[in-house]
């Protein structure tokens, strides 16, 4: 016995979302595609919890790589610092003699 539901391809799903962002209308795209008004406007909210969760995880390894380039940049500024209190020091020292 064949399901009552009918199965859509990702690829179609993706067309019909872009469709309702364009549109702003899910019940307009729904019936130009013949069907519920339900199921687009689940796809689209299914959609956009999907990309929130992508965002979040992109912006968490995001954050990894700038913590990491913050802190290297933290020791540089530290190194030039300290660099630089020694050549001061060296001035100071051949000034004095």
């Amino acid at each position: 016995m064949r399901s009552k539901h009918k199965r859509y391809s990702a690829e179609f799903k993706n067309k019909i979302i872009k469709e309702v962002k364009e549109t702003g209308n899910a019940s307009l795209v729904a019936r130009k595609h013949d069907l519920v008004a339900g199921t687009v406007t689940r796809w689209v909210r299914d959609s956009k919890k999907n990309n929130s969760t992508a965002n979040k995880y992109n912006n968490d390894e995001d954050d990894t790589d700038l913590v990491k380039e913050n802190d290297r940049l933290k020791k540089l500024l530290g190194e030039k610092d300290l660099e630089l209190a020694i050549l001061r020091d060296l001035l100071k020292k051949t000034n004095q003699q």
